[in-house]
């Protein structure tokens, strides 16, 4: 990596960690091979099988998050960590170490906030059939209500630029943080790029933490938070609509009746159907007010995302004016 554009950058590589000892050590080795002058932060969350210390053994830095969850350690390593660039990876050795420098050259080269490295196989290697499934499913939900900017949200192995990291609200507790990330960076419009790259198998001896319908219900349950936060109309209007439609089917056979007879014999259902009416007015009024809420708020966290300086854009750009200004004496030399 010598005479990259990367050399004068401060990079860290975050790895959260549960019950990972059978592969934290190599994995700490693997980046510290990959990006000689990165910094490796393990964080481990409650860990009973001694991934602490094989990961300090291998030379990382160790801090323990005592909140169970990867949303509170992906919180916590990008409040307590100031660096150029960061690295997430996971700490299972499904990610390849090697492929980190492509994914900081995709960052810098077109100059994005957050590069996701997805991952080539993984509807035939995630474990288990539901663990596909889901992966399927939920990208298709993605796409369909915050747009198409990834095609992998789930992956684990991510670059960030300090602006996004800096800015970034982090409030999901669990396996949730991804998705909320993905939606962070099409929220407020950020310029992001993907990357293919291999996923590897669980060595023997690793499991998976992630709970089929228990995880998968979560992501859900976040994918409807997120939806109300920052969609709110269309959240709103859903409901709106739901409740319209049963009203409607309430309502018309006693309309039916009183054009033929004049008469409302079925009152309680006549009151039961303008209830749902007025309850279907109130979702669609919530979500017109929300939605401008929604809107300022966005606004408030885009101004924010400015007001944090893109050190690794400079960085960047000043060494290759300087190699750019020492070229034209190397030829004469």
């Amino acid at each position: 990596m010598t005479g990259s554009r990367i050399d004068n950058l401060n990079i860290a590589v975050l790895l959260p960690c549960y019950n990972e000892a059978a592969t934290i050590a190599g994995v700490v080795r693997g980046f510290s091979a990959a990006l000689p002058g990165a910094q490796i932060h393990v964080y481990d969350n409650n860990s009973t099988d001694g991934t602490a210390l094989h990961a300090m053994l291998a030379g990382a830095h160790v801090v323990r998050e005592r909140r169970q969850g990867k949303g509170h350690v992906v919180r916590r390593m990008f409040a307590d960590i100031d660096a150029d660039i960061y690295i997430m990876a996971d700490g299972d050795g499904t990610y390849s170490p090697e492929d980190a420098e492509e994914l900081i050259r995709t960052l810098l080269t077109e100059r994005a906030d957050m590069v996701v490295g997805t991952r080539r196989g993984v509807h035939d290697d995630a474990g288990r059939q539901g663990h596909a499934f889901g992966n399927r499913l939920f990208n298709l939900l993605y796409r369909t209500i915050f747009g198409t900017d990834f095609t992998d949200i789930f992956s684990g192995y991510r670059v960030f630029s300090r602006r996004f990291v800096k800015s970034f609200p982090a409030v999901s507790a669990g396996f949730e943080i991804e998705t909320e990330m993905s939606v962070h960076a099409s929220r407020l419009k950020l310029p992001v790029s993907e990357l293919e790259l291999d996923y590897g198998r669980r060595p023997e001896g690793s499991h998976s933490k992630l709970s089929t319908f228990k995880d998968g219900a979560k992501i859900l349950w976040m994918f409807a938070m997120l939806m109300k936060e920052t969609r709110p109309f269309a959240f709103f209007g859903i409901i709106s609509a739901f409740f319209a439609m049963t009203g409607v089917g309430f309502m018309a056979p006693v309309l039916t009746e009183y054009f033929e007879t004049g008469l409302v014999t079925r009152l309680p259902t006549w009151v039961l159907s303008m209830a749902l009416m007025m309850i279907s007015f109130m979702g669609f009024t919530a979500g017109l007010i929300l939605d401008s809420v929604a809107r300022a708020r966005a606004e408030q966290l885009r101004i924010h995302y400015l007001n944090v300086a893109a050190r690794h854009h400079g960085a960047a750009l000043v060494k290759d004016v300087d190699a750019a200004r020492s070229a034209p004496a190397a030829r004469i030399a």
